[in-house]
């Protein structure tokens, strides 16, 4: 846990709703396309599907956390919808860019948070009248409720459900919100709904701890998410090493040794 250097203007909210574990079908209608991404064998992140073939994560996922080094081999899969040993698809990565400004380090700063984007390609579309890919929507403004759905350390094998919780702060391209995330939870999407539909505005980065409340950070999606697209389209992606037919070994896997390593948010 960090404390990182923000001025808040209102604290946590008391309407703010416990996560719900999304355990069965029903409780996972409409998040399907939220995933788990298992990570070359050794951890996870969260990620979420904006287009058949695109999924939407956290740049530092994309980085060994012992060594700092990117991963540019191995193996990345998403596992949309995972739930309880299933996931409703099951896709290798193809191709990772991650945010031409986004610097690896372990220090927190707003600049880290801010440029924390990272854009996987998957090798085949998912192209499932179940798993709808999420829009995006633009920045909320401080005071508005969101929610956010996510994996965690504790909670790797159903994703959780904070429906409501509050934008504290919004700074340096930060979103700073009362949602509850923890190891695991980064590249989770934090979400406004409109007009009965949910719209991701932000990304989560980071926890850190903020005049003794625990908060999360999350980053600005608009231009950076663009830019991301840009890189995209431009070539300037890292091919991943997946080979086809290759035996999938998971995080949490009882017969597997992975020697997991949880990426911190």
């Amino acid at each position: 846990m960090v404390v990182f250097g923000l001025l808040l203007t209102s604290g946590a909210v008391a309407q703010d709703s416990r996560l719900k574990r999304l355990d069965n079908g029903d409780d996972a209608k409409e998040w399907e396309a939220v995933g788990r991404l298992d990570i070359d064998g050794k951890g996870f992140c969260t990620g979420t599907l904006i287009a058949p073939k695109l999924v939407l994560t956290a740049a530092h996922c994309m980085y060994k956390s012992d060594t700092g080094e990117r991963i540019d081999g191995g193996r990345i899969e998403f596992l949309a919808g995972w739930r309880n040993g299933r996931a409703d698809a099951y896709r290798d990565v193809s191709r990772v860019v991650v945010h031409p400004d986004y610097v690896y380090t372990e220090t927190l700063s707003s600049e880290r948070v801010r440029n924390d984007l990272a854009l996987l390609e998957l090798e085949q579309p998912i192209r499932n009248a179940s798993i709808k890919p999420f829009k995006t929507a633009a920045r909320p403004r401080t005071g508005d409720s969101v929610g956010v759905v996510s994996y965690a350390f504790d909670r790797s094998e159903a994703p959780s459900l904070q429906e409501v919780c509050e934008v504290l702060a919004r700074q340096d391209g930060v979103l700073v919100t009362s949602c509850s995330v923890d190891f695991g939870s980064s590249g989770a999407p934090i979400f406004i709904v409109e007009d009965g539909e949910a719209h991701i505005v932000s990304v989560v980065s980071a926890k850190a701890e903020v005049h003794g409340e625990h908060v999360s950070l999350g980053t600005a999606l608009g231009q950076p998410l663009a830019e991301l697209r840009a890189e995209l389209v431009a070539g300037r992606a890292v091919y991943l090493g997946s080979k086809s037919g290759e035996r999938r070994i998971r995080v949490g896997d009882d017969k597997v040794n992975t020697g997991a390593k949880f990426v911190r948010p």
